[in-house]
């Protein structure tokens, strides 16, 4: 089912003109593997990776409008002709309207961690969103994972060995972005600032089986 964009630029996808699962193809206008952002702040991730794999097609979800419309600056002004973005909720998004199978990694750096434990329940990576990103991944898919808090982190690889254990995924070696520097996991904005801060970087990568 072919899926209208914004009429104002192909760059950016209208979630309101989703009334099903997403067709990639027509979104895109081409076929190729599928990777998809969870956040992409200023979209550090999105540039210096879609410039790297120009056959490979990304697709950027935020909710902060200010970092859409800065990210969406940074895409036209570089020409990439590969990303497509989307201003709306990571989570029903994934859930509702992204197809079984299509996608070939997800990448999640350094979500919001809601500190306070009676917020932990609005973090991204929960056992019911992992449920959906399997779904959504084709098989050898691959969720990339990066956090500066450490009880995030833990929490997370708890209910990703939960979920290995039930053999439908496996953990893997990290995959490093091609925009991080020496000394850098991710080459995002954030890690260079929480690197000057002294802060941590903690990731793992898991593999649909």
């Amino acid at each position: 089912m072919n899926k209208k964009l914004r009429s104002d630029s192909a760059l950016l996808v209208d979630p309101n003109a989703l009334d099903g699962p997403i067709d990639f193809l027509s979104v895109f206008g081409r076929g190729g593997p599928v990777h998809i952002e969870i956040g992409f702040g200023r979209g550090t991730f999105l540039v210096s990776q879609a410039t790297a794999f120009p056959e490979e097609n990304f697709l950027g979800i935020e909710w902060a409008a200010k970092f859409y419309r800065v990210t969406a600056d940074r895409i036209v002004r570089r020409g990439l002709s590969n990303v497509r973005l989307l201003r709306t909720e990571a989570a029903g998004f994934v859930a509702g309207y992204v197809p079984d199978g299509s996608v070939r990694m997800f990448h999640i750096y350094f979500p919001d961690p809601w500190p306070k434990r009676r917020h932990n329940k609005r973090r991204f990576f929960s056992e019911q969103n992992l449920t959906h990103l399997l779904r959504c991944l084709e098989v050898g898919g691959i969720i990339n994972f990066a956090t500066d808090h450490e009880g995030y982190y833990l929490s997370a690889s708890r209910i990703a060995d939960c979920f290995a254990a039930e053999g439908t995924l496996g953990r893997i070696d990290f995959v490093r972005p091609a925009g991080a520097r020496d000394g850098e996991l991710v080459g995002t904005n954030y890690e260079r600032k929480y690197r000057i801060q002294g802060r941590t970087t903690y990731t793992f990568a898991l593999q649909k089986k």
